[in-house]
This record gives structure tokens, C-alpha cells and sequence, in this order.
């Protein structure tokens, strides 16, 4: 198997972190990494709110349900869609494919690093973007779509064959 595809098989959803840190450099290839996925006629309409402030991320880890681990994670990335900057105006919803595949790809490329990082969704949910929004000063033109914790994995995370031939059609449904 070639190393790109061995990277999206063994690619995992990390919860669990170790104390060690992330470095800058690391955190800047993940938003590369981000920055680097396909977007509606390349109008690229993301922010990404690198977020490794110690504080912020415990006040992210009590006050969302599902991102309980970030207080141990070493940093967590916010991405966001810019309505204002996408394909097909401010009602359009293509600011939501565009940073779901920058999302995808930071995820692959903290499973490149040895990192482990989990996808916690923000997106539809009105509470949750409210208090992101709160936390961290995002501007109303602006949907944070997720928050990503991540860092060193705790223990063995192993990866889930997920492959399923009965979900495959072939010309015709």
C-alpha cells in the first residue's frame, strides 16, 4: 500500500493526549495541510483559530459536550467559513464542503505527523457556534464549523476497517 493511502487507512479519531507539546512548526503544517484542500472555483473561503493557550482551551473542553479532551489536548484548531468569501454568495452553503475537506485534510496530515486529533463538530448546532463565537471573538460573517483537539495520542489508538462492499453500488443504486 502506498504511503498516502496508508495514511487514510490508519487514520483515527484521538481523544485521549499526552502531556508532550505540539510545535509551532507542526501546527503550521496542519493548516498548511488545511489550506492546501479544494474549495468551490478556488475562492478558499476558511479561517483557521490555532488555539494553544492553555486557559481557552479548558474553557472550549467545559463548555462544548463533545470536546471533553480538549483540556488535555496540546492545541485544538477552529475552522471556520467565511460566508462573505465563498462560491455563491452569503446563502450559499458551499463555505461547508470547502471546510469540511480542509478539516479532512488536517486530519490526515496530524495522522502524517504522529499526532492525534479528533474532529468535534460545531456546525449546525446554534449553541455550540454561540459560545465558540464567545470564546474566541469570531465575527458573525463567520461559522465555526468545528474544533479539532490534538496532540500527542495517549496509549495505542488503533484505526477501524470501516470497508463495507454492501454500501457500494456499481452504475446503478
Amino acid at each position: 500500500m502506498n504511503e498516502a493511502l496508508k495514511n487514510i487507512m490508519t487514520r483515527k479519531s484521538v481523544r485521549a493526549f499526552t502531556d508532550a507539546p505540539v510545535s509551532e512548526a507542526q501546527l503550521t503544517e496542519l493548516v498548511k495541510a488545511g489550506m492546501a484542500a479544494p474549495t468551490a472555483v478556488d475562492t478558499r473561503p476558511w479561517d483557521f483559530i490555532v488555539v494553544t493557550d492553555k486557559t481557552l482551551l479548558g474553557q472550549l473542553a467545559e463548555s462544548l459536550p463533545y470536546a471533553k479532551m480538549t483540556a488535555q489536548a496540546a492545541a485544538a484548531i477552529v475552522v471556520t467559513g467565511d460566508l462573505r468569501r465563498q462560491h455563491g454568495g452569503e446563502k450559499a452553503l458551499f463555505w461547508l464542503m470547502d471546510c469540511s475537506a480542509a478539516t479532512e485534510n488536517i486530519l490526515l496530515a496530524a495522522e502524517s505527523l504522529g499526532l492525534g486529533a479528533v474532529w468535534t463538530a460545531l456546525f449546525p448546532e446554534a449553541e455550540r457556534i454561540s459560545i465558540v463565537r464567545k470564546l474566541l471573538g469570531i465575527p458573525e460573517h463567520s461559522i465555526p464549523l468545528n474544533l479539532i483537539p490534538l496532540g500527542v495520542p495517549a496509549g495505542k489508538p488503533r484505526a477501524k476497517d470501516k470497508y463495507d462492499p454492501a454500501r457500494v453500488h456499481k452504475n446503478r443504486w
